[in-house]
């Protein structure tokens, strides 16, 4: 398990560059609570927003999950402690009031940062996004205005 990258998988860096786009800024890695000890894998401190990109297999997607041939008990009671985990890690940041967002590697990035920037709010387009936000709070755009 230890070749197992915990932070800056493909996923993840797809998301965070669509983001970056966007004009969000992020700390990468980090824990939003510091007495928890869990990191989110894109944080937002001000808004209190937590971005877990959570892996097919390790968190067990139902979509996605291949059970495993071999040591199948063992690999069941792992992939359902890490489900019981990230429930756990939802309440908590909750009740401490945070938004968490947990988005599986097999989402459409693009489709995950507009979500994340519905939340985050206040999205600054740039250039090359291909999916910029809209709407009339969005920079750029008049309310009513037009014909």
């Amino acid at each position: 398990m230890r070749g197992n990258r915990n932070k800056d998988t493909k996923p993840e860096l797809r998301l965070r560059s669509l983001l970056h786009k966007r004009g969000l800024r992020y700390r990468v890695a980090a824990r939003p609570l510091p007495e928890l000890r869990r990191t989110a894998d894109v944080l937002f401190p001000k808004p209190k927003v937590a971005v877990f990109v959570d892996g097919c297999y390790w968190h067990g997607c139902p979509d996605h999950l291949r059970a495993s041939s071999k040591n199948v008990e063992f690999w069941q009671a792992k992939i359902e402690g890490n489900r019981a985990r990230d429930r756990e890690t939802d309440r908590l940041l909750g009740e401490a009031g945070w938004t968490v967002v947990r988005v599986w590697e097999h989402e459409d990035p693009a489709e995950a940062a507009s979500r994340i920037t519905a939340i985050v709010g206040r999205p600054t387009p740039v250039r090359g996004d291909a999916n910029p936000p809209t709407g009339p709070n969005t920079p750029g755009t008049a309310a009513g205005a037009g014909g």
